[in-house]
């Protein structure tokens, strides 16, 4: 249901995050390399068909000049959630971050904090769980996890 992509396999510690809490929440994804740059036509593919294969969200990662959310959410009908990936060739993850959050009106795209991947699993789920129950139950649990979380650390910390 969720596509999990990225411009280059160094994206991969970033966007595992995505998989990792896609997977916690049983939501079905794939993960693959869509370069926009370099893979053009691929992109071009990957956009155009993505819903008819039965992909519901798109999880874009990309560095530097970072165009493939935008260029995903240009073609695509689905929503799009871009995570900016702080890279080797990076101006500190601005580059990323102002490449995928000032999309032209029009074509939108869902844009996360620096290296946030598990954001955007999460943000994807949520999307998905507005026309699924047990879904909606279970983000209902992991955020009631998060909450749990906070109290034990704050008893710990006051003694």
């Amino acid at each position: 249901m969720v596509s999990i992509i990225m411009g280059s396999d160094s994206d991969l510690p970033v966007m595992q995050k995505a998989a990792d809490i896609l997977q916690t929440l049983e939501v079905p994804f794939e993960m693959t390399i869509v370069s926009a740059h370099r893979t053009p036509d691929r992109l071009f593919e990957f956009a155009k068909n993505a819903h008819a294969r039965g992909i519901r969200v798109v999880i874009a990662g990309a560095g530097g000049a970072a165009h493939l959310p935008g260029m995903v959410a240009a073609i695509s009908p689905l929503p799009v959630i871009g995570v900016p990936v702080k890279s080797s060739n990076s101006i500190d993850g601005w580059d990323s971050i102002l490449s995928i959050l000032q999309m032209p009106e029009g074509v939108p795209v869902a844009t996360v904090a620096l290296n946030a991947a598990r954001n955007a699993g999460i943000l994807a789920a949520q999307m998905l769980a507005t026309h699924d129950e047990a879904l909606l139950n279970r983000i209902v649990a992991f955020k009631k996890g998060l909450e749990e979380t906070v109290l034990e650390k704050a008893k710990k910390m006051e003694g």
